[in-house]
This record gives structure tokens, sequence and C-alpha cells, in this order.
């Protein structure tokens, strides 16, 4: 007897993962562990900017002057932050940076269980599942991003998840897997926003394959998967009065990126040039031959939606460049530099299902080693390039960050033995952050343009308002014209350091030696 909670089963499923489905996740949990040692013993854990920005957002909704939801900010998604905070709450973690690998590394167990259950079920074959697992979890570009705080790793196990549930759907029609494939889209689009492009195709998908209910089937899952989108537009109304500001506001990527001519900019053939060469730098050439031969098996194999479904990321990001909004640079092609080259990582995924294909090519009794043989073709390159240095998402973050760790690290190491808590601490909030993290002052001693109006009433009148005795300024930011603005008022302010490094913004810190506090 069918299951009543099934609406009508087209296809009998392949037995169940729950035999295989633990030691794929010790052998995710080993790489991943082994993955996150390295990089952090040798320092890499917080090299993109983004990484510690992401980790002290987290850690400022628990610790500022000014806690709460509104400290979740309105342009990056928040559901990284949200699952960053119990980590970063910790004063030691946050202080050496190891709380931003913690929840990386869950998801990418969780992204790989789910590529694993999905491609087993696609080609009924516990070795293809396996291949496509260990092609995902045996790149460095992707260890990387996944041992660190980024937005990639929650991203990918929610779009891993989706694909599970929307094939186990297609097999068993049951509200189960619809319901699932709903939750993960909801949840994924509070990750990255090529996450909202993808909605509209899975909908269609489910009232394509629905064989009775076909409205209500794709209802249900609209209705479960907007509600992150609809969460996000109210989000933005709160912060700001605005619930599109996240796309149109003044930190949105059009606005920064207005005026800035780079290549692939409304050429359709320049963005798809620079797409496909970061998306072959990430997966390394043999799994980029392998994923192209083996798209034509899944397809022959009738596996539309998966290659669809995963290709779908990396048809953003082309977009996304023509249409004014992510510019990728490659070392290979003017301006030969590095600059969000991780974004042809998102593609991994497919490249890693289609070579799995290939394993269902010969017989099932020979498919263990053709998945062994598949996975050391699409693996060799990188164990030929071990070194971080060919790593691009690696080299990116090294190249960028070059100047913003020198001062971060100069600056924690005059301010640590010198600032003592309570006494006050006026800056900004960003890139200088780090600062503070490296040097283990907690973020209630500092007050930023992040605490909003009383922040801003400082600066502008510190005869009335300025008591901290600490500042520290970015050349030009706000807390510098606060102290300038400081000296016409007789409130005396000396500057103790000054440290300028190539390429970098000046940092200055100041610290207060007179004048009145307060109104007299």
């Amino acid at each position: 007897m069918k299951s009543k909670r099934a609406i009508k089963s087209s296809k009998a499923a392949p037995s169940s993962n729950w035999p295989v489905l633990p030691w794929v996740a010790a052998f995710l949990c080993a790489v991943i562990l082994a993955s996150v040692w390295f990089f952090f013993s040798h320092g890499y854990t917080l090299y993109y900017g983004d990484a510690e920005a992401h980790l002290n957002i987290a850690r400022r909704i628990v610790d500022s002057q000014t806690p709460g939801y509104d400290e979740l900010g309105g342009v990056w998604l928040p559901l990284t932050h949200v699952l960053l905070i119990p980590f970063a709450r910790v004063d030691s973690w946050w202080h050496s940076g190891i709380a931003g690998a913690m929840p990386s590394a869950i998801c990418f167990v969780i992204a790989g269980c789910f590529l694993f259950a999905a491609v087993r079920r696609i080609f009924d074959s516990a070795s293809a599942g396996f291949t496509a697992a260990a092609l995902f979890a045996l790149n460095p570009n992707i260890l990387y991003l996944d041992s660190v705080p980024m937005m990639e790793p929650p991203f990918w196990a929610c779009f891993l998840g989706l694909l599970y549930f929307s094939v186990r759907f297609r097999q068993t029609l049951g509200w189960g897997a619809l319901a699932g494939a709903g939750v993960a889209a909801c949840l994924g689009s509070l990750t990255r926003y090529e996450a909202w492009f993808i909605l509209p195709f899975a909908a269609v998908y489910f009232l394509a394959i629905a064989k009775r209910r076909r409205v209500l089937v794709a209802v249900v899952f609209t209705v479960i998967a907007a509600i992150g989108p609809l969460y996000w537009f109210g989000h933005n109304w709160w912060l700001t009065g605005d619930p599109l500001d996240f796309y149109r506001g003044p930190y949105a990527p059009a606005a920064i990126q207005k005026g800035i001519a780079y290549p692939g900019l409304r050429d359709w053939g320049k963005s798809v040039l620079y797409y496909r060469t970061a998306a072959i730098l990430c997966s390394g050439p043999g799994l980029a031959l392998l994923g192209a031969a083996g798209v034509l098996v899944a397809l022959a194999r009738r596996a539309w939606w998966p290659v669809l479904l995963l290709l779908l990321p990396g048809v953003f990001y082309v977009w996304n460049m023509h249409s004014a909004a992510g510019p990728i640079y490659v070392p290979a092609l003017t301006p030969f530099k590095l600059y969000n080259t991780r974004y042809g990582t998102a593609v991994i995924p497919l490249m890693a299902l289609a070579a799995a294909a290939l394993v269902t090519v010969p017989p099932r009794r020979m498919r263990p080693i053709f998945a062994v043989l598949i996975t050391l073709a699409g693996s060799v390159w990188w164990a030929a390039h071990a070194s971080p240095r060919q790593w691009v998402t690696w080299e990116e973050s090294r190249v960028n960050s070059e100047g913003r760790r020198a001062w971060t690290r100069q600056a924690a190491e005059y301010l640590k033995p010198r600032f003592i808590p309570g006494s006050g601490l006026l800056t900004s909030f960003g890139d200088i952050t780090a600062i503070y993290r490296e040097a283990g002052i907690p973020l209630r001693y500092t007050f930023t343009g992040d605490n909003g109006l009383p922040f801003d009433l400082t600066v502008r009148r510190p005869d009335l308002l300025l008591w901290q005795e600490w500042v520290v300024a970015m050349g030009g930011d706000e807390a510098q014209s606060g102290v300038l603005r400081a000296g016409k008022y007789g409130i005396q302010y000396e500057l103790v350091d000054r440290i300028v490094v190539n390429d970098a913004p000046v940092i200055e810190i100041y610290r207060r030696t007179g004048g009145k506090y307060g109104p007299s």
C-alpha cells in the first residue's frame, strides 16, 4: 500500500541512504577538521576581509554598546551571522578567530551529505554519490571557504538540501520532501542572493513534475520558500524605511560599483569568459574536463533538473557581472588582479555531479573501481599543486589583505597593553574592528557609527558629548572628523601613533590629554 503522505509515486526510490551515510559523514568530518586545523594554525582564518566582517557582525549583536537585533545590518543576508553568534560570543574563540570556522565546518558536512544522498538517488548508485561528495570535499578552494566565516558554506548546505529534496520529491511525490525543499530554499534565500534567482525555477519545476494537484504543490513550495525574501524586505523596512535598501541603498553592491567600468560590464561575451576562467581556476582542469564530459552522461540519464539547478548559480554570476553589480578579476585576464574569484566555486557541485555520472557508464560491479579512478582524476591536479598559493581563493584573500593585516597587527600591538576597560574608545566600524578583536578589546568598549544617533551627535557636538579617552580613526572617517572638531572646543587629543602601510588607509590613534568633559 502506498503511503498516505505521498501524492502519487511515479518512480521507485533507491534503497535507503542510512547504511552508507554515516561513513560519508565521517569522511567529511575528517576532511574538514584537518582543513580547519591547517588554515587556523597558519593564521589564515580571517584573511578575507568579508570573513573578518561576518565574524565581527555576529559579535556586535551580543557585544556592543547597542547590542541586539538591529546590529544584523541590512545588506548582507543574515543567516551566516546568526549561525556565528553562539561561537562568536565566546571571548577566546572570537579573539582567536576560530569561532568563524565552526559553523562553516558544520555546513560543509551537511552540504556533502546532501550531495551524496542526492546523487545516489539520481543515479541509483552509492559509488556515484560518494564520487560527487569526494570531488566536492577534496577541492582546496571549497575547503578554504568552508574553513572560514564566509557565506558560501551555509548557502551550499541549503542549496544542496534543495537539490536532494527536489530529487526525492520527483521519486516519491511526498509532502515531506516538498516541505523539505521549501525550507531549504527559504533558508538559502537568507544566505546569498543567488538563492533568490533560483526560487522561480524551482517553483516551475514542482509545478511541472507534480502528477496531481500541480498548483497546490507549487503554491506550498512557493509560500514556504518566499518567507525568506519577504522577511528580508520587512527587515530592511524596519532598519531604514526602505524595503529595497539592500538593493538600492548606499551600501548596496550596485551603488558601490557605480561608475566603475570593469571587464564584462554590459558585455555578455566577456562576462562568460571571466566567469568560466574563474570556475576553472577554482575547480582545477581535471574536474572541469570530467564535468564537461559527465554533463552529457547526466542528461542521457535524464538528470535534466539536477544539471539545470546546479548550473543556475553560475548563470546568476554571469548575469550579475554583466549588469553592474559583481565584477570578477582573474590573474590571466586584464586587469590581471584577483577579485571575487570565489564565485567560480558556485559551479563545483555541478562539476562533481556530472563527473559522478561517469561512474554509471560501466557495469554495476565495476563502479566502485571507476569511482576511485574518477575521484583521483578530478583531484590529482590539487595533489600536484599542494601549495596554498596555487589555490585561487586563498591567494586572493592573501593578496588583498596584506595591507589590512599589517595595520591591524600594528594597531592591536599598540593598544593592547595601554587600553584600560571603561576608558572608552571612539572609532568606526568595518575593517577597523579587526584591531579590537586582535587586541582582545570587547566591542562594548568601542563607540561607533553602528551605535546610531548618539554617535552622530557626538562627532558633531564633541563639546557636549565626547568623553572617550581613545580615538582610532581611518584617514578621513567620522572618528577623525570628530577629533578635529573637538580641538576647536579646547578638547585636546594627542596623536600617539600613526600607522602607514603601502596601498592601505592611514590609521591614526589619538589619546585624550586635556579639555573639558561635557558642557561647562
